[in-house]
């Protein structure tokens, strides 16, 4: 199982919010670049990366910056990213650049026709990020609820031929409360493709619980603010993981 750092851009720099809120922005850095380079350098096997400017505005707003980031890290270190992507075209572009998966959020909920198409130019290169609040997905930065049941959309993506799903409970990210085990598991085994967990991931403890839902399609668990606070060492974290799931 990957445990996988976040960056999350806001004006060019490193931030974590809590539960999606942009006043609530903590810089951590002010060098993505930089950033990029100390996970490469610290073992990471993905980097998640958000561009939380571009969620907000349905378009990249920070696109200059993660070249730049993509570039710095080469073909090492596959990169997931998503925030503002909404046409094929900023697909297309971000794949020539070397991005290996782009995530649908909002535009795979408001407009289906999309991710399809979208799946269907780039195989194995779609992942959609599922933001929900008990149970019912947001969209547009977590700053609207809609009425769909995560695991009914789940379901349906599936069907479309994504190539995995970021589920994330927003009522616990960035908070360090731990991720939300049961509703993950809930939705692991309500479908086939493989699930990456978001939201609240704090300490070891927490790396270990995530590691045994593993055998219902569990691959990754995103860390962000718990890495950047020090009350998460990354390569402990993954030394941890792979001993759980039996790669030590």
């Amino acid at each position: 199982m990957l445990i996988i750092p976040a960056i999350d851009l806001k004006d060019g720099r490193c931030v974590r919010l809590q539960q999606g809120d942009m006043d609530s922005a903590t810089v951590f850095s002010d060098d993505p670049v930089a950033m990029a380079r100390n996970w490469a350098g610290q073992g990471a096997r993905r980097l998640h990366i958000v561009d939380l400017n571009g969620a907000i505005a349905g378009k990249p707003k920070n696109e200059k910056v993660i070249r730049d980031m993509i570039a710095a890290v080469g073909d090492s270190l596959p990169i997931q990213l998503g925030g503002g992507i909404r046409d094929l075209d900023t697909i297309e572009s971000y794949i020539d650049a070397g991005v290996a998966y782009v995530i649908i959020g909002t535009a795979a909920v408001k407009n289906p026709g999309f991710l399809h198409d979208a799946c269907y130019a780039f195989p194995g290169h779609i992942i959609v990020g599922l933001d929900a609040k008990d149970g019912k997905v947001a969209v547009e930065g977590w700053s609207k609820m809609t009425g769909h049941d995560v695991i009914d959309l789940g379901k349906k993506f599936e069907d479309y031929g994504v190539e995995a799903l970021v589920y994330t409970d927003i009522g616990r990210d960035g908070m360090l409360t731990g991720v939300n085990i049961e509703a993950t598991l809930k939705l692991a085994q309500a479908i086939r493709i493989p699930i990456i967990a978001s939201g609240g991931l704090s300490n070891i403890k927490d790396v270990q619980a995530v590691c045994k839902l593993v055998p219902e399609g569990i691959v990754g668990a995103i860390a962000g603010r718990a890495l950047y606070e020090g009350k998460l060492d990354f390569k402990k974290a993954q030394a941890a993981a792979d001993k759980a799931v039996g790669k030590a």
